[in-house]
């Protein structure tokens, strides 16, 4: 089985898309994280939903979680209240780590030496262009390698 046949489709975010934009599509979709492409429409890395986390949640209650137990179920909205107004470029960490990808041929075995290597849960995958053609999340990954 080759990374072409069992990649799916998934919408992409650019540097400029609003972080809460990002943030309800990692939702909706039950995503790891974010291919981030360029405008032509190339993967450049990958916003991985803890960094939107990080970003969100107010700093004290990262420096001491137990502090969340204030925050009422009811007022959670303050995690998205923390984003602002914020856009993708915003929620990057400095080092922004190269989004690992592979080519339409490859492997599943290769797909899975990339992932485990980039420490990424997600692999674009590519066509000569380098233009996204799909990805691969580690969930998928994992269910065609062990048959489930």
């Amino acid at each position: 089985m080759r990374a072409a046949d069992v990649s799916i489709e998934m919408d992409t975010v650019t540097e400029q898309t609003p972080a809460r934009d990002a943030a309800r599509l990692l939702a909706s979709q039950d995503l790891p994280g974010l291919v981030v492409a360029d405008a032509e429409g190339r993967p450049v890395t990958v916003l991985a939903g803890t960094q939107v986390l990080r970003m969100a949640l107010p700093s004290y209650i990262q420096d001491d979680p137990a502090l969340a137990r204030v925050i009422g179920e009811a007022d959670a909205d303050v995690i998205l209240a923390g984003i602002g107004e914020r856009t993708v470029a915003d929620l990057l960490p400095q080092h922004r780590p190269e989004l690992p990808a592979v080519s339409g041929d490859a492997t599943l075995l290769e797909v899975a030496a990339v992932m485990a290597r980039s420490n990424v849960p997600l692999v674009a995958v590519v066509d000569r262009a380098t233009v996204m053609t799909g990805v691969i999340t580690l969930d998928g990954l994992l269910d065609r390698i062990l048959g489930t």
